[in-house]
This record gives structure tokens, sequence and C-alpha cells, in this order.
């Protein structure tokens, strides 16, 4: 092998990048002292883009294809007169790989809740999340605004910085759009692509672009979707009145899973029964159209008989009774009951003599007092 065949070998190379990270963003390819052998061959795969750094200035952007690194298709190069130093490599640059393809499935999501008024409820607080899709589109500037000198760039890098801005924009995106919270979930599309066209142009400055951006979810805070849950259920009873008698037949036909027992199964179905019977009568008593007429008016039912009270007497430590008040009246009349009798009734603080009872007292007075004592 001549000597030209011997520097022909030291100085062909080949560079190339294949990536099975899935987050790696830029990459650095290393030689010592970094160089770039004439001659070398840059191969640029699709999904990639390459860029020569040399003396630390931004040469040139490589798109996908095959390159012949050589002074005379480099224009760049073509002042620099290294070829004549032997051995040393005319190319002492710096070749760096930019990932071109989509970086998917990344989240986003708003850290505190965004205050928006609604045309329904008044002020209201917001909470989002969902997704975004990012890729480089113009390397050369990505790499001064972004990179740098970084040797091996990854998404988590600048994942961060782009949250930031999507939230940002976000809030003033679903503040301004006037959509009602009600109809949010109908519209996530079309926020979606408001969101993405107001934040493409701070991406472009890093040269950044979201080819997607979707919102998974819109929530409200804990209680206020309590509140519409509960206006949902009303919504879904329809007609109270039917709702009712509806209740009241599951009561009747199931009662024992309604109630929870047979205790409870009885009065719950007993009170349904009587709910339904109650609406019955007061729609044949309405006229035609759903008014009670005058004339046809039910009677008001009378009020229910008073609790008639009942007594205890209490003798020589022992009780008896109970007694109403007529049966104590014939026991006074007797002599088996008398004024210093102990009585006591519900509702009573205590043990009373019969004289002391108002009630009471008043079946002694048709009856003489006792006797004066002898003289």
């Amino acid at each position: 092998m001549g000597i030209f065949d011997f520097l022909t070998g030291e100085f062909i190379d080949v560079i190339h990048w294949t990536d099975d990270t899935q987050d790696t963003m830029v990459w650095r390819f290393e030689r010592e002292g970094h160089e770039i052998k004439y001659g070398a061959k840059l191969t640029v795969r699709e999904g990639q883009a390459a860029v020569m750094v040399h003396e630390g200035q931004l040469a040139d952007v490589f798109q996908p294809g095959l390159y012949m690194l050589e002074t005379n298709n480099m224009p760049i190069m073509t002042t620099l007169q290294y070829w004549d130093h032997g051995f040393e490599s005319p190319f002492k640059s710096e070749i760096y790989f930019i990932n071109t393809t989509r970086f998917t499935d990344l989240k986003w999501g708003t850290k505190n809740p965004i205050i928006c008024r609604d045309p329904e409820f008044g002020p209201v607080r917001l909470r989002a999340y969902g997704t975004y899709e990012i890729k480089v589109a113009d390397p050369a500037r990505f790499m001064s605004e972004i990179v740098g000198t970084d040797g091996e760039f990854t998404m988590d890098e600048i994942s961060y910085q782009i949250r930031n801005i999507i939230t940002s924009e976000f809030s003033a995106a679903i503040a301004g759009s006037g959509i009602p919270v009600l109809d949010m979930a109908a519209n996530t599309l079309d926020l979606g692509k408001l969101l993405a066209k107001k934040i493409a142009p701070a991406l472009a400055e890093y040269g950044l672009e979201l080819p997607g951006l979707y919102i998974e979810n819109i929530s409200l805070p804990p209680k206020v979707e309590e509140a519409l849950d509960k206006r949902t259920s009303m919504g879904l009873a329809g007609d109270l009145d039917q709702f009712m008698k509806y209740s009241a037949a599951e009561a009747m036909s199931n009662p024992a899973s309604a109630a929870g027992g047979s205790m409870a199964a009885g009065m719950g179905a007993g009170m349904g029964l009587a709910m339904a019977q109650q609406m019955q009568a007061q729609q044949q008593a309405a006229g035609p159209w759903g008014a009670r007429p005058a004339a046809a008016a039910a009677p008001a039912a009378p009020p229910p008989p008073p609790v008639e009270k009942v007594w205890h007497t209490a003798s020589n430590g022992q009780t008896s009774g109970p007694y109403s008040r007529a049966t104590l009246g014939r026991m006074a009349a007797d002599g088996s009951l008398t004024r210093d009798t102990h009585v006591w009734t519900a509702g009573q603080d205590g043990w009373k003599r019969a004289s002391e009872v108002m009630e009471l007292a008043q079946l002694f007075t048709v009856m003489p007092p006792p006797p004066p004592p002898a003289d």
C-alpha cells in the first residue's frame, strides 16, 4: 500500500446518527479534538437535520441526504488552508444532529384554577389538562436559541418551559372565548386549535412548532360539580308528581330492598301509598285546566281529639294505675283517693299530692272538708 493510499484511508470518515432513546432532540457527533476528516461522508436520515458549527459559528445546515465534506463543495471552508498541514484534519468542527420528527403524547395541565366569568353561573374556577405534540421546524434557530453547546439535549429539558407557555396562553384564551362552561366539552377541539394558533408565535422564536394540541378535560371544583349533579338529577326526575307515584309503586313492589327492613319497608310502603292516594284525590278534584273549583273544595278534616291524661297513685310504697280522671273521681267519692294521696302523670315533675294538682283538686270541692279536730 502506497503512501497516498495510507493518507486516503486516514482521512475517510463516516458521520451518521441512529437514535433509540425516543426523547433526544439534539446529539453531537463526538470525535477526538472535534476533527472532521477531509472527504468524510455525512449521512442525514429522514426525520433528521445536521448542523455544522465551525469555530463557534453556525456554518451550515444539512437536510436529509448523503454529503461529501470537501472544501470544493463547502463554500464556507474554501478559505481555510489546512490541507497542507499533513495529518491534521482541515475540518476542526462540530456536527450536531437535530431530531425533526414529532414528539408526541406530551402532557400539560393547569397548576392552579383559572377564574372565568360564565354567563350562567357567574365567576367560576376551571382546571384543564391534555396532551400536545412538538417538533423542530428551524434547526439553526433551535441550536442558537435553546441548545447552545449541549452535546445531548432531551425533550425533558424544554418541556417545562413549553408547558408554561401553553398554560399561560390557555388562561387568556379560555377567559376570552365566551364559551359557557356547559358547552366547553363540545368545543374542546376548537379550543385546542385556537390555543395552538396563539402559542405558535412564541414557539417559533425557539425554532419549534406545535403540530397538535389536545384538551382532554376541563373540570370544575368538586362542590360545583356536586351542585350540577343535583341539578341534573332534578331534571331527570321531570314531573315531580309522576316521580312520586313511581317511587311509591317501587316501594310497594319491592319494599324490603327499598326500605332496608321489615318495619322500615312497611312504613315506606304506607307513606308511598298515602302520598299516591293524596295526589290522586287532588287530581280528581282539579278542574279541566288543573285548577280546583271552589265548589269542589274538600271540607277541612276535623282536628284529632285531645289525648286524655292518665294518672298513677302511690301508697305505702306501692304504685297502681293508670287511672282516668273519671275513675279518680269515683275513687275520691268512695274515699280510696284523698287529698294527701300522691299522684303522677306523664310530663309531671315528680310525685305530688292530689290536692296540689289543679285538675285533681277539683274532685274534692264537691265533698265537705274533713271535720275539725275535737276540742
